[in-house]
């Protein structure tokens, strides 16, 4: 459990700045910048497991920077809070990453990845619960919601529901990692991404300039990229 606690650590700060980051700028402008995941992964995977990126994946890092960059600038809800926050959600989940993966490599007999990742949640949750109930304990009572002219039990289903799907989402993720190639991983969720950002787009009606789209697609371009880099990397070896 100490060993873990690290990775239960920097997973409830992942999960935190990306909160933080949604209530402060768009859906899809948080999951732009979330795209940025490859080059901290490098760049961590580089400092803790020794594994020194190749000329082609540097390459392959440049448009997702530049992308970024490009829809940053022209992204109508821009604010550097919510930025910060989603890079901030960058490097703790690509952290937890390379410690999972440390951490099972040094182990003779590890955890499998479904078992890890269920003692990591729980441990964020013991981690998180104290900070939210002295932080915002109160503003979630039906007193005060309904004070705040919200309706209760449509707060507390939607949160039930949104709990429900975003456990669901990541349990089922580290399930596919289990069965496929990290590369194939990535591939799915730089799919994932995509949905995300264009379904966001239509559902909360998110105004998005030519040059943001574009910033957006050379982003997500450069993630497929990558992950195709990835693949060939093992036949140069």
């Amino acid at each position: 459990l100490l060993a873990i606690l690290p990775l239960a650590m920097v997973h409830t700060l992942g999960n935190l700045f990306t909160n933080m980051s949604l209530g402060k700028v768009a859906v899809s402008f948080t999951h732009t910048i979330k795209a940025m995941e490859p080059f901290f992964s490098v760049v961590l995977s580089a400092m803790f497991l020794g594994e020194m990126p190749t000329p082609w994946v540097v390459t392959s890092l440049l448009p997702i920077a530049g992308g970024v960059a490009l829809a940053s600038m022209t992204e109508a809800s821009f604010n550097w809070a919510g930025f910060w926050s989603a890079m901030a959600s960058n490097l703790s989940n690509q952290s937890r990453n390379v410690l999972s993966k440390k951490f099972m490599v040094k182990k003779e007999e590890s955890l499998d990845n479904i078992t890890l990742f269920s003692v990591i949640t729980v441990m964020s949750f013991f981690l998180l619960a104290p900070v939210t109930l002295f932080t915002e304990g109160i503003r979630v009572t039906p007193a005060y919601l309904q004070s705040a002219g919200l309706n209760v039990k449509q707060v507390y289903i939607r949160s039930l529901i949104a709990a429900i799907c975003f456990h669901a989402y990541q349990q089922v993720s580290y399930m596919i990692l289990q069965r496929v190639s990290p590369v194939t991983h990535s591939v799915g969720n730089c799919v994932k991404r995509v949905v995300v950002i264009v379904t966001s787009v239509l559902f909360f009606r998110t105004p998005v300039s030519p040059i943001n789209s574009i910033g957006t697609g050379v982003a997500l371009a450069g993630v497929f990229l990558y992950s195709q880099v990835k693949r060939i990397k093992p036949k140069k070896a």
